[in-house]
């Protein structure tokens, strides 16, 4: 089979790095394309390079697509030639209707007149490749993510592409929401449509891949057919040496409780009466990592957020910790308490995107570093580059800024903030979401030296074999309730009982 896409050695610097050092890759028409590497490892550099963001310039090496050499300058230059590109974090306007969004830019006119019946009837039929079925007419924002998605497809194949690059598409979506859009990427191979997909899910690479392609620190380390590769081949590739398990255990033996929270009770604060958390009651003992498990809208992060002091007067219960009853009013007065939430989205509630590392891992222990209010700099950075080394974060300064810093590596700053509080009681929402399998790996362990030195933590994830590999317990919710707290201490615990609980089939 032909190729459709031919990258010979491209090179792109970064002041101070070097994001892509030699990468030679080619791509078959009509086939899916997985490329995956840790996070840094060039895989988002090299797709805007082929999609355009990176004007030829600023790039060295040869871009050959379909048939001929390319130096595209603009997005629209490479959307014009038929690739399209499509990222983790959603290009639509809201307000707008879906037939408006896939036509945005492409309008649909005739003598200066937008031809809405003509745009209704394309739109349908772009909607309809990708198995959307729903008025063209309605709000994007009236849309769940997993539609938005749809549409961001529908809106590549109106402009006729021929080469579909995704980034990353099913980290915000559900377990049915994945399965569904990996359904039509195999729908679209069918119709002749190349796509590129990037993931750290290698269990949905190996689902619908041809052919992987992995990088490691800008180069490409090996491109095979997918059914000649196991997971474990790909993970050594990625990170350079073997893993013996993808979830690291230590040999523990937790204490006694710490916090007990009891018949904790949240309200909905847009729906009068709805509750979302209903009267939840569980203990957590010292050293011991307690997952949470439960379907989308189970209520694992409003109860979370609300401990943290979020929501204060639309919850009520009691929290005991260490024998005595505990007011949290606001997250301050948790973190007081030695109780530190590091939240499922680390962009919104995590970090200061325009802040340096320095400044966003000292903000929430900014007491530790002062004196009669006066900050000892020396200090707070002898405490962050601590952090840095042992988190092993990738940056040339504790000055760089936190947006220019890959997925992984925000969330170890994030992590560094809150160890930087020293927490009694440690809350991970979707710890390791976005990223990828090394930094995981190094993340479990962090989590492991955690509670061999007593500290207790809760951990809410969506990914039942990280749940399954890591916690000692499991509290499975369902619709705001607290179904179950399974042992887990013997890893006989499978992914089946978890499920019937969450599901309220108990």
């Amino acid at each position: 089979m032909e190729n459709i896409l031919e990258l010979e050695d491209i090179t792109k610097e970064f002041p101070g790095v070097k994001a892509l050092d030699g990468v030679t890759l080619e791509i078959r028409r009509g086939e899916i394309h997985a490329i995956v590497g840790e996070n840094g490892a060039g895989k988002s550099t090299l797709m805007k390079i082929i999609s355009g963001v990176y004007p030829k310039g600023t790039y060295g090496g040869t871009l050959r697509f379909d048939g001929e050499v390319r130096a595209f300058q603009t997005i629209r230059d490479s959307e014009d030639a038929g690739i399209a590109i499509i990222y983790q974090e959603l290009a639509l306007l809201k307000n707008m209707n879906i037939a408006e969004n896939i036509f945005l830019g492409d309008e649909l006119t005739s003598h200066g007149v937008i031809q809405l019946h003509e745009t209704v009837r394309r739109a349908k039929g772009f909607l309809e490749r990708v198995g959307l079925r729903v008025n063209p007419l309605t709000p994007v924002i009236n849309l769940g993510i997993g539609r938005q998605q749809l549409v961001e497809i529908a809106k590549a194949l109106s402009k006729r592409a021929k080469l579909l690059i995704l980034d990353e598409p099913t980290a915000p979506l559900t377990e049915t929401e994945s399965e569904n859009l990996l359904g039509i990427m195999r729908e679209l191979r069918g119709q002749g449509v190349t796509c590129v997909f990037i993931t750290h899910k290698l269990d949905e690479v190996f689902a619908v891949a041809d052919w992987v392609t992995v990088l490691r620190d800008g180069r490409s380390v090996g491109t095979a057919p997918a059914k000649e590769l196991t997971q474990d081949q790909v993970i050594a590739r990625m990170v350079g040496r073997e893993l013996k398990e993808l979830f690291p255990r230590v040999e523990h033996q937790p204490g006694e409780p710490l916090p007990e929270v009891r018949d904790w009770t949240l309200t909905d604060p847009e729906r009068r009466g709805r509750r979302l958390v209903d009267g939840v009651s569980f203990t957590l003992r010292r050293g011991e990592i307690l997952g949470f498990s439960g379907l989308v809208g189970a209520g694992r992060t409003e109860l979370a957020m609300s401990l943290f002091g979020e929501y204060r007067s639309y919850s009520k219960g009691e929290v005991y910790l260490e024998g005595r009853r505990i007011q949290i009013r606001r997250p301050l007065d948790a973190i007081r308490q030695g109780i530190s939430y590091l939240s499922e989205d680390r962009k919104r509630y995590g970090l200061n995107m325009f802040m340096d590392i320095e400044d966003n891992m000292s903000l929430a222990a900014l007491d530790k570093f002062s004196t009669l209010g006066i900050l000892n700099g020396g200090k707070r950075m002898r405490a962050v580059r601590r952090y840095i080394d042992e988190m092993k974060i990738k940056t040339p300064s504790p000055r760089q800024m936190a947006v220019n810093l890959s997925g992984s590596n925000q969330q170890k700053v994030v992590l560094g903030k809150w160890l930087l509080t020293d927490p009694k009681i440690l809350i991970v929402d979707e710890p390791t979401r976005g990223i990828d399998v090394g930094a995981k790996y190094e993340i479990y362990n962090l989590l492991n030296r955690l509670i061999l030195q007593g500290v207790s933590i809760i951990m809410i994830s969506s990914e039942l074999p990280e749940l399954l590999g890591m916690s000692d317990r499991i509290a499975v919710m369902h619709e705001g309730r607290l179904t179950g707290i399974l042992d887990n201490t013997e890893r006989r615990l499978t992914q089946e009982t978890v499920m019937r609980y969450a599901t309220g089939g108990v």
